[in-house]
């Protein structure tokens, strides 16, 4: 039905509109005039068809990005195993009657959830639907600020078909989880960013506070992004420094939900072992950040902790810290007969902080180290060749190490057949292994182009049009990149988790400019034209239903 007029269509309102037997006739016309002017609401085959047309590149890749990871699950039936922290995580799904003091139990608590299906083959599935879903949130995400679906599609390329990261969804490791909740969190924010308040509302940093409270929980190194998002949440649209009344509401929400599963957690910490915490091992990787260029003479430590400094020739050994911790002829394996109690855990952070502080220039120059380790054009068999090794699809199955508990209970082996109820807990399927391995050669996300991914979005926050949903996502990936490094160690796998949210980040600094306050607080008015948002209604006298 086709109006020639674009008169507007308005009830007045009177005794004869507002009741009577006429009402269902002039709500019948309210309801045929909206159709006529928004025809893409009609239910009909046309609007799946124009829907599938629309987002036919994007179905195509998704499509792709699965089929890889189905052959990943052909080719490596069960899960990837990563010595140590994957029997710690399955030893802890299986007890988790306590919580640990060297690691967070949230990955450990979503394997119990699955553990009834006694399926190591579904743990992998699950984690790669995760894979998907956060390509699916970038794509969706970019459609919202107008990106066009073309450009859309390529920021969700690499999270889709780059090898590690679907190397690193079959691991039996806490990182896909956390990506995934952060991602899913982020998205919550960000769903309303083309609304007349781009800012979220309470309702929605609710759920995003509690879904980045468990990623806490996942991997504690996740810590610093509830602050940050936070105060990003606290700035206003236009303007940095004047903070509008509107928004703390969905800051102070986001943040009141976040604390809760951390708050409970450390509670649970503190009923077991006697203090409130998450850990407390971040002492140790702490000293490790620092052992290789502390010096007792500059940092001038109390008595106490002056045997933490490490004699030269162990120095000289130039051991990375990822794998200096664990050996037992360091500082804090001598010194204590557990590193990792409240005290002891103190005393090493105290002495890696003074490290830090007398020794800036040293601290500087191995983070400094460790980003050019993840934007290089090599790539470097770091902490050692073992373990960065275990980043790659193998073409044999996994050793368990016998004799030992990791989750204060069975081995390594007795666990994984525990849990999957098989004799044989790791598997390789040619040639589906075979194409995998082949295809990690050649497709995976080369580091120097992850470095001009990281540098793209700083130009969306100093000129873009999104500039605090840029800073939001470019932050989260900073902050997920630089934080293990200045703490801990550099490791690939702190590497990959970055890559979603630099995509993000860089495809919302391409993203088309807002629309202005008034345009969106203007009413939408029906028109008998053709209802578009930018026409204008005439000043006569309103038009009667037809």
């Amino acid at each position: 039905m086709i109006f020639p007029a674009t008169e507007e269509i308005r009830l007045p309102v009177t005794e004869e509109t507002t009741a009577g037997p006429d009402e269902p006739k002039r709500l019948l016309g309210v309801f045929r005039a909206e159709w006529a002017v928004h025809p893409f609401r009609r239910p009909s085959g046309g609007r799946l068809l124009r829907a599938v047309r629309t987002h036919l590149l994007f179905a195509i890749a998704l499509t792709g990005g699965a089929y890889f990871r189905w052959a990943a699950v052909r080719g490596y039936p069960g899960v990837l195993w990563f010595t140590g922290d994957s029997y710690f995580y399955l030893g802890r799904a299986l007890r988790p009657d306590q919580p640990s003091p060297s690691k967070t139990l949230g990955y450990s608590f979503a394997l119990r959830l699955l553990e009834p299906f006694h399926s190591f083959t579904l743990v992998a599935v699950v984690q790669h639907l995760m894979g998907l879903s956060i390509a699916v949130m970038i794509y969706a995400l970019l459609r919202r600020v107008r990106l066009p679906g073309w450009l859309a599609t390529i920021a969700a390329l690499p999270v889709l078909y780059d090898a590690y990261t679907i190397e690193l969804e079959h691991l039996l490791m806490s990182e896909t989880l956390f990506v995934f909740l952060i991602f899913a969190g982020l998205t919550l924010l960000l769903w309303r960013i083309r609304g007349p308040r781009p800012w979220p509302a309470w309702w929605l940093a609710l759920p995003a506070g509690l879904l980045l409270g468990y990623a806490v929980l996942v991997r504690s190194a996740g810590a610093p992004l509830v602050p940050a998002i936070m105060a990003v949440l606290l700035l206003p649209r236009r303007g940095w420094f004047k903070l509008r009344v509107g928004a703390w509401l969905p800051a102070i929400a986001f943040a009141a939900a976040a604390a809760v599963p951390i708050v409970a957690y450390a509670s649970w910490f503190h009923a077991e072992r006697g203090s409130y915490a998450l850990t407390t091992s971040d002492g140790l990787y702490m000293w490790g950040r620092v052992a290789e260029f502390a010096d007792c003479e500059k940092i001038k430590p109390p008595p106490a902790q002056r045997p933490l400094c490490m004699d030269p020739a162990l120095k000289a050994e130039h051991d990375a810290p990822g794998h200096l911790i664990w050996r037992s002829d360091v500082p804090p394996r001598q010194l204590y007969a557990s590193a990792i109690t409240p005290e002891n855990n103190k005393t090493l952070r105290d002495f890696a902080l003074h490290a830090m502080i007398a020794q800036p220039g040293d601290y500087r120059q191995v983070i400094t180290d460790g980003l050019g380790k993840a934007f290089s054009t090599h790539r470097f068999p770091y902490p050692t060749s073992s373990t960065e090794q275990l980043y790659h699809f193998p073409d044999h199955p996994h050793t368990f190490p016998g004799g030992r508990s990791w989750g204060g209970g069975g081995s390594a082996l007795s666990d994984a057949m525990n849990y999957g109820r098989q004799f044989h807990p790791s598997r390789v399927s040619r040639p589906y292994a075979d194409r995998m391995i082949t295809y990690q050669r050649n497709v995976y996300m080369p580091g120097p182009v992850l470095g001009v991914l990281f540098c793209l979005p700083v130009l969306g926050i100093a000129f873009g049009r999104q500039r605090r949903a840029v800073l939001l996502t470019w932050g989260t990936a900073a902050t997920l990149l630089l934080f293990p490094i200045a703490s801990a160690d550099f490791d690939y796998r702190y590497v990959v988790p970055t890559i979603p949210f630099v995509c993000l980040a860089a495809g919302l600094s391409l993203a088309r400019g807002e629309r202005r306050d008034d345009e969106e607080a203007r009413p939408r008015v029906i028109t008998r034209w053709s209802g578009s948002r930018d026409s204008r209604p005439r000043e006569k006298d309103p038009a009667t239903v037809p």
